[in-house]
């Protein structure tokens, strides 16, 4: 039987970055799941505070090379990789210099919420499906991590539905204490249509908080996870309202088991 595959997109993951407990099941379980027999490829953003020196990361030039066009502006695509040899893995990296090569990750030195994190959300998303289709792998499950990869499951259902290697992909999204104070950008759900994707899609996020950009996460994905211990108190409302496949939150000893066979239940 052909193994499974699993897509992973996060917005954290150690070494790269702090420990948390995002990053953390960011770069044990692609790991753990992989060492049970699933194929898996990793993403997250190449942040500028990620060390490349130290961390050896190098830019694959047969993937980079293609301009996103967000908000009528091109912006270069550069993908760059790591590898983590304990863990026989792989991290590809989505680079731009205009988004990503400020030395802080969401907010500034004195914790101020970037103004363009929309665009950098859209860029981040957008890069790795397109990378995805420039591999010619097809994933059987995308498991989404944090806020940042909120529009991964609009673009999949919405955008890239036809594509032969996304028409049978299904859509985990995890939800984590990961709350911005600041809402985004007004003219988010804006930049965001495109073909397919219309104003009554996005239409959630005409007020773009953290709990509305989190519910339009949730609303294009085929099963949800708990993270954390503690999110926000009216996202984890909205989750039992919409009686999506769940999962509740996995303490570190189990959730590796836990999350593979709730993934048997999203095939």
């Amino acid at each position: 039987m052909e193994k499974k595959k699993i897509l992973y997109i996060s917005q954290e993951i150690i070494p790269y970055l702090p420990e948390s407990e995002m990053s953390e099941i960011s770069r044990y379980l692609p790991q753990g799941i992989q060492e049970k027999g699933r194929e898996i490829r990793t993403f997250m953003p190449r942040y500028g505070c990620v060390n490349e020196r130290r961390n050896q990361l190098h830019e694959v030039i047969r993937l980079s090379g293609m301009n996103l066009v967000i908000n009528d502006t091109d912006h270069p695509l550069i993908i760059k990789v790591a590898s983590i040899q304990a863990a026989r893995m792989q991290v590809y990296f989505i680079d731009n210099e205009d988004y990503f090569q400020r030395k802080c990750v969401l907010t500034d030195e004195q914790g101020n919420e970037f103004t363009d994190n929309d665009e950098r959300a859209v860029f981040f998303a957008r890069g790795v499906l397109e990378t995805v289709i420039k591999l010619r792998w097809a994933p059987d499950i995308i498991h989404c991590h944090g806020w940042l990869t909120s529009l991964v499951p609009l673009y999949i259902k919405k955008y890239y539905h036809n594509n032969p290697l996304f028409r049978h992909s299904k859509l985990v999204y995890s939800v984590y204490n990961d709350d911005f104070k600041n809402t985004l950008s007004a003219k988010f759900s804006q930049k965001l249509l495109m073909e397919g994707v219309d104003k009554e899609d996005v239409s959630i996020i005409n007020d773009p908080t953290f709990v509305n950009v989190s519910k339009l996460g949730i609303n294009f994905s085929d099963a949800v996870i708990k993270g954390t211990k503690n999110i926000n108190p009216e996202v984890e409302k909205y989750i039992h309202s919409t009686n999506k496949l769940y999962l509740e939150y996995q303490p570190k000893e189990t959730y590796i088991d836990s999350y593979n066979e709730f993934y048997d239940k999203v095939f």
